[in-house]
């Protein structure tokens, strides 16, 4: 038979070398496309072969159009081979839901009404409250009134964030910041850098510590279930984990996924963001509706969401993922997030909302205290430039976008 190709993007993704080497190591050949002239630690990887599109944050037009080039390109290539599109973020989700797809390929991802729910807050919002989950009191907002008027009935502080993943403002992708606001003038200050360029998803701001419920949802159910709890954001306003450990998914939190999933129709892996205040009670953030940044705790624990989840879109009879679930205990860490989340300390909290910020001190100790249990992400001992190369970019990166 063949080799199947699976073409994955964009590979600026966090995920993207962990989810190539699993496709890999499955036997797939692993085609990547890329931001044109957007460095990445995946580009480095002797395992995957790399082409450029338009950035969809320059032209989402142009970025459609090459993304479908490169599909044809690669469908002459293929000699009856199967092809998979497998997007691995909210920028890809939306490209990939977006192109009509022929006999020679199959989408690895969310499209119609699931693509919908992965890049819409509030209807993820909703559709958690229906499913049992404890949500925070939420407005989809769209003019300063409208967030005057949420304020009026919710205390501060409150969060407010861009409620579609993939907003498109004249032809581009258009990304704003998260503003918490603990004040009726650090609000003003938000109005006036969000300036009602995008709808925002208000809310009451909860403390506590960010887990993850992860999971492959097949015809007959959800299998392979395991979870994480954040031990260090890189930035403690609220980011990305920068360590992580692996803890058993809470029945409660099960039942609320499951339902969740099922009431959506959802195929595939997915990762639902929850927080636990410090009352012990679990509060839903959000759906991902494609491979998370955490992607090296789950494959250290041999739990290949990524190939399981190409293996299912090919058959959805695959016995792939059904496996007894996880309750391993392993502590991963990103490199460059771990350096990231020392100078975010350093600089120190932008909001008074957040009394509660690490000393510095404590945060080298146990940033530098490491086991030799302890897993790495974007490790592999015969690709190690990608490593290197993703410590160096993760530093980079988030300097430079400071410094903006």
């Amino acid at each position: 038979m063949p080799q199947t190709t699976v073409l994955i993007g964009f590979a600026e993704a966090m995920a993207a070398p962990e989810v190539t080497w699993s496709l890999a190591d499955a036997g797939f050949r692993v085609v990547a496309f890329a931001r044109r002239g957007k460095a990445s630690a995946l580009r480095h990887s002797r395992y995957v072969e790399s082409h450029e599109v338009t950035a969809p944050e320059s032209d989402i037009n142009a970025s459609l159009s090459e993304l479908s080039a490169l599909m044809s390109l690669l469908e002459s290539q293929a000699a009856g081979a199967q092809l998979v599109l497998f997007p691995l973020d909210d920028k890809a989700v939306w490209l990939c839901s977006k192109i009509e797809l022929n006999s020679s390929w199959l989408l690895a991802g969310p499209q119609g009404t699931r693509a919908d729910l992965a890049l819409n807050k509030y209807m993820q919002v909703e559709a958690a409250r229906n499913a049992g989950f404890n949500v925070p009191q939420s407005a989809l907002i769209r003019t300063a009134h409208d967030l005057f008027a949420f304020c009026a009935g919710a205390s501060y502080p409150i969060i407010l964030k861009q409620n579609e993943c993939v907003p498109i403002v004249e032809g581009r992708v258009f990304s704003c910041r998260k503003w918490i606001c603990a004040n009726r003038a650090e609000l003003e200050r938000a109005i006036a850098e969000w300036k009602e360029r995008v709808p925002l998803l208000a809310q009451s701001f909860i403390t506590g510590v960010g887990e993850g419920v992860f999971g492959l949802a097949a015809p007959e159910g959800v299998r392979a279930w395991s979870g994480h709890r954040r031990v260090r954001m890189m930035n403690p306003q609220g980011s990305g984990s920068s360590a992580c450990i692996s803890q058993p998914v809470s029945p409660e939190a099960r039942q609320n996924a499951e339902t969740l999933i099922t009431k959506a129709g959802w195929s595939g892996l997915f990762m639902i963001e929850l927080l636990r205040d410090e009352s012990g009670k679990i509060w839903f953030v959000e759906l991902n509706g494609r491979p998370w940044g955490s992607m090296a705790l789950c494959r250290h624990q041999g739990l290949e969401y990524p190939a399981w989840h190409v293996n299912l879109a090919l058959d959805k009879h695959s016995k792939a993922g059904n496996v007894k679930s996880s309750d391993s205990r392993i502590l991963c860490r990103h490199a460059g997030r771990e350096f990231m989340h020392v100078l975010f300390v350093l600089r120190g909290a932008r909001s008074n909302a957040l009394n509660r910020w690490p000393s510095f001190w404590k945060t080298i100790a146990d940033v530098l205290h490491f086991r030799r249990e302890d897993g790495l992400y974007n490790w592999r001992s015969n690709d190690k430039k990608v490593f290197w190369a993703d410590f160096y970019y993760t530093i980079h990166d988030n300097v430079f976008k400071s410094r903006n």
